[in-house]
């Protein structure tokens, strides 16, 4: 498929869905999340074996993703595609999106990609949100696949830490040096 330049496809819930890239603070807010959780895999025991990886794609029954960010081990190569096309979700152990303005970006992120990771099993979900009530960081842990829900939710506004509570990333805390204070 040809895409404009600065656009993107994945398949979400049998869709394809054509999105512009992220705004500058999208980007700012994946890459300060990206360093500083790699830095917290590094430096944890927990961590080894693991990185925050982006810009690839995650499938997984024939749906395509393109998540803002995940954590996924260092040695990837079994988890690939048998075409290459990307990673099997059933190796992610932590997803990220960072919401993107616009009501198609917002149901994306919040309604049809948290059904699809929770119908792949992936054990965390976080969804940094500058289009909710001045920012939220929304942590969803475990997944129900059948029903493509997560059994546990939590809403924090912008400036409170959220603690990881699971997985390799266990610990992982997303501070406002990440997300800015809330309503920025």
């Amino acid at each position: 498929m040809e895409l404009p330049e600065g656009y993107r496809a994945e398949i979400v819930e049998g869709f394809i869905e054509v999105s512009p890239t992220g705004r500058y603070r999208h980007g700012r807010i994946v890459n300060r999340l990206h360093r500083a959780l790699n830095d917290f895999l590094t430096r944890t025991p927990a961590g080894t074996g693991w990185v925050a990886g982006n810009d690839m794609n995650v499938i997984h029954d024939l749906k395509v993703w393109i998540p803002d960010l995940f954590v996924a081990p260092e040695d990837d190569e079994p988890h690939i595609t048998d075409d290459g096309l990307g990673l099997c979700a059933s190796c992610l152990e932590v997803v990220v999106e960072v919401v993107s303005p616009g009501h198609e970006s917002v149901s994306r992120d919040r309604i049809r990609k948290r059904r699809a990771y929770a119908r792949a099993g992936i054990p965390v979900y976080l969804l940094l949100d500058d289009h909710d009530e001045g920012g939220t960081v929304t942590l969803l842990t475990s997944p129900s696949p059948g029903e493509a829900v997560y059994l546990e939710e939590t809403r924090t506004p912008y400036g409170t830490p959220v603690t990881v509570p699971t997985g390799p990333a266990k610990g992982f805390v997303i501070t406002e040096a990440i997300t800015g204070p809330s309503g920025a």
